[in-house]
């Protein structure tokens, strides 16, 4: 109850103080490439129920609905600010809206995508699947993109069983540090 409250303050006042690089980076995506603004994707919430996820779109239209990795070139369907905006994180902004909603938290294990079966069965299998996800959370600030689907659910496992206020608290600091460094991103 106290992590919803928080999570819904917090977001409501980051959604606040950004709002005019919210609408930056909205224009930004408009004029440099043909589609919608936003990106809704089907991601895995809370006890595996589907929900859409919004993000700013740094790829093109046409690009399949897999994970990035899995892109034989993945810089071929960027779009013009597709890259700077996944490497300052900028993408993610949209997601504060998922936030409020209480489709996700700030902290929790990164929402997978809808057709990630290796990475949800591994979750389900250790009880990670009934905790909401999050914007960040343990394995995005021990490694990120560059984590194996086995060490990203170990992580997820250890958050499970340490969560706490404080550590939610900690956990945001050091993605805001990971974010200005722009540690542990490949695209």
């Amino acid at each position: 109850m106290i992590k919803r409250l928080f999570d819904f303050l917090l977001a409501l006042s980051a959604i606040l103080f950004l709002i005019i690089p919210i609408i930056v980076v909205a224009i930004m995506v408009r004029l440099t490439s043909v589609g919608p603004v936003m990106y809704w994707s089907d991601r895995i919430g809370r006890n595996n129920h589907i929900f859409r996820m919004p993000k700013f779109r740094t790829m093109c239209i046409n690009t399949p609905a897999v994970a990035t990795h899995l892109l034989p070139d993945p810089k071929q369907y960027l779009t013009p600010v597709g890259s700077f905006l996944r490497k300052s994180s900028l993408d993610e902004l949209p997601q504060l809206w998922s936030i409020i909603k209480g489709d996700m938290s700030f902290v929790g294990p990164r929402p997978a995508l809808f057709n990630q079966d290796d990475l949800v069965a591994l979750r389900t299998e250790y009880g990670v699947d009934k905790l909401l996800p999050g914007l960040t959370g343990w394995a995005q600030i021990n490694g990120r993109d560059e984590l194996s689907i086995p060490i990203k659910v170990k992580l997820d496992v250890e958050y499970l069983h340490q969560q706490s206020f404080l550590l939610d608290i900690k956990i945001i600091f050091l993605t805001f540090l990971k974010v200005l460094h722009r540690d542990g991103i490949q695209h």
